[in-house]
């Protein structure tokens, strides 16, 4: 199974015929069938404003109406189930280490609450907690978790379920967008959205590193003051140089990124791909999502 794939559990028989990837700039969407059918709905600006820790959706009008302009038009008696999937910067996506993990299910998520606790900037006791067990040699194991609180998850899924449809499946754009990424090597991916940078470090499909923050802009001089860093860390605790930097999201200034950061760290720099064209910074996810569902199913 794929990296992606064993994050999200996306062997689901069969996968929904709608999926959907919300942004501030609108809602990416995809007709699953023999040949998926791409979309974009552009969201008025302000309609919604990314946030950990506050209410995304400020426009619930805007959001609907747009919901529905997407989903092709009238609201449907038969429910329909489908997959959503929600910026970065709306949860808290971390690897934790453990030297051992327990192997029920109850006792994992209360010692992933209890490791995460004092490290998020809401209640965890009342958010949307997801993990994955990924094992790490000599009974180790990296866990990825994700964990975003619940009023901001159910204001995301509202207007679909006022459509008809519910949200069965639902996961972060850089998680899915993990299906994109190849399954070799020492590789970071660095997703920009509007001014919001995800940074992901994947050593031989392990997810090993996650970082997600809001920048001052979405200028290269400010995506270089943390990609440095990042890749100091990398070093130090993984013990190896990373191979390969993998962009997403920086549009017109994909060229000038690769050049840039290929000079400034001295590795191979290159944009992330997809088979249905170019990942950007509103549906690198779903692209994602596409590719392990032609992959699993």
């Amino acid at each position: 199974m794929s990296l992606a794939g064993r994050f999200l559990g996306l062997l689901k028989d069969p996968p929904p015929a709608l999926a959907f990837e919300i942004s501030e700039a609108g809602i990416a969407v995809a007709r699953l069938g023999a040949h998926a059918e791409l979309g974009f709905r552009a969201l008025k600006p302000g309609t919604i404003v990314v946030s950990p820790i506050k209410d995304n959706v400020v426009d619930t009008g805007e959001l609907a109406e747009t919901v529905r302009a997407a989903a092709g038009g009238a609201v449907s008696r038969k429910r329909r189930d489908v997959a959503l999937i929600l910026p970065d910067y709306c949860a808290r996506t971390a690897v934790l280490d453990f030297d051992s993990f327990p192997s029920d299910p109850k006792e994992q998520l209360s010692l992933v609450r209890f490791r995460v606790k004092r490290s998020v900037p809401f209640d965890v006791d009342s958010a949307a907690v997801s993990y994955f067990p990924q094992p790490a040699g000599n009974k180790k194991f990296d866990v990825v978790v994700v964990l975003a609180p619940l009023e901001i998850v159910a204001r995301y899924e509202a207007p679909f379920r006022a459509a008809g449809m519910t949200p069965g499946f639902v996961t972060t754009s850089s998680i899915a967008a993990l299906e994109l990424v190849p399954e070799a090597g020492l590789g970071v991916v660095a997703k920009l959205s509007g001014r919001v940078l995800t940074v992901l470090v994947i050593e031989k499909s392990v997810l090993k590193l996650v970082r997600c923050l809001e920048l001052p802009s979405a200028e290269l001089a400010d995506v270089s003051g943390y990609l440095f860093p990042t890749f100091v860390y990398v070093e130090d605790n993984l013990g190896a140089r990373a191979e390969k930097l993998m962009l997403c999201g920086f549009g017109s200034e994909t060229d000038a990124a690769r050049r840039r950061f290929q000079d400034e760290l001295g590795i191979a720099v290159e944009p992330l791909a997809s088979p249905h064209g170019p990942p950007g910074e509103n549906n690198a996810g779903l692209l994602g999502y596409l590719r392990s569902i032609a992959r699993n199913n």
